[in-house]
């Protein structure tokens, strides 16, 4: 059986330098409008907190905004970091989203914090609590068939069947994913280390369960596209920068780019960048689609979800645009019958 690899978008509402999170937010519902107009099958929006260049803060809250603001295209979390809320709250978020737009919300879940230190002690976090894997489970059943007996109930949340993923960079993602029959995204577009070895554990250990009979594992590659080669190398730029700077202790709003990468960040800085970014496809339609595709055949993924850290609005819409027109035209994925 063959099928077409779909194609999504993961968007960290970017607060480019010289604008405010008010155009970011304008700007990511104009993302997703155009996306799904461009054939992406979800729009996934992530959990970040006190970054002056990021507007997704209160995801749930930004993925009612997309989803009001589109029609078909699935809409979600990549993801909620899971330890920063209670479960039941979650639950009844995202149970509220599912009853307002049927069958097109997602919901990602992540172990890490989202931020610093700082950040945990303000979300009146237990640093040394970790409960994630419980807690998952707390939330499937919260969202799974009606609990009528049950003390605590999700109302509206409870019988919605939210499709639930698990989000990772590591092992421990793979492995938990697997025993809960669950769908698993790989943060390979800033961790690629352990990609290969993730998504092996994935799919021998998977189990089959309520919520998924087989494995289904994502891709995530960062996309710098533009109709010139060159162009689309000075737009990542903005992302290697950024990148750095975020390394260095150093986060603010996403930077202009430049034409010389190293004289900003130096060669070795840029190095240590590149690898931790080297999943990614940079370049016009052809040499994205080669990327892309070579990418596809490594490690045969069920869906690539695409992202790009572009400080130009209207440059990030055409290297949307111009990924679609590359993803669209790989050609069909083998499965087994």
């Amino acid at each position: 059986m063959t099928q077409h690899l779909p194609y999504s978008v993961l968007d960290l509402s970017p607060v480019p330098e010289g604008s405010t999170a008010q155009d970011a937010i304008r700007n990511t519902i104009d993302l997703a409008q155009h996306a799904e107009g461009w054939g992406y099958h979800r729009f996934w929006l992530a959990e970040h907190h006190n970054m002056p260049g990021i507007a997704s803060a209160a995801t749930a809250v930004l993925i009612g905004l997309v989803a009001q603001a589109t029609r078909t295209i699935r809409v979600g979390a990549g993801g909620i970091m899971l330890p920063n809320h209670a479960p039941l709250t979650v639950a009844e978020a995202f149970g509220t989203l599912a009853t307002a737009f049927p069958d097109r919300i997602d919901l990602g879940l992540g172990r890490a914090p989202g931020g610093d230190g700082a950040v945990i002690r303000a979300l009146r976090r237990d640093p040394m609590a970790d409960s994630f894997p419980q807690d998952v489970v707390e939330l499937l059943d919260y969202l799974g068939p009606e609990r009528a007996g049950a003390a605590v109930r999700a109302l509206p949340g409870e019988g919605t069947n939210i499709p639930v993923w698990i989000l990772g960079s590591s092992l421990f993602g793979a492995q938990l994913a697997a025993h809960l029959g669950l769908p698993y995204a790989f943060a390979s577009h800033f961790a690629p280390e352990q990609l290969e070895q993730a998504l092996s554990i994935y799919r021998e250990r998977f189990r089959p369960s309520p919520w998924g009979q087989k494995p289904y594992a994502v891709l995530a590659a960062n996309v710098f596209a533009a109709d010139d080669a060159g162009e689309a190398a000075y737009l990542r730029t903005t992302m290697q920068l950024a990148f750095a700077r975020l390394r260095t202790g150093q986060p603010g709003k996403l930077p202009r780019p430049v034409r010389d990468i190293d004289a900003e960040i130096g060669a070795q800085m840029r190095q240590a960048v590149d690898g931790a970014l080297r999943i990614s496809a940079v370049g016009d339609r052809e040499r994205v689609r080669d990327q892309l595709s070579r990418l596809v055949e490594t490690y045969r993924p069920d869906e690539v979800i695409l992202t790009g850290q572009i400080h130009d609005h209207t440059a990030r819409l055409r290297s949307f645009e111009i990924a679609a027109e590359a993803a669209s035209s790989l050609p069909p994925v083998r499965k087994a019958a």
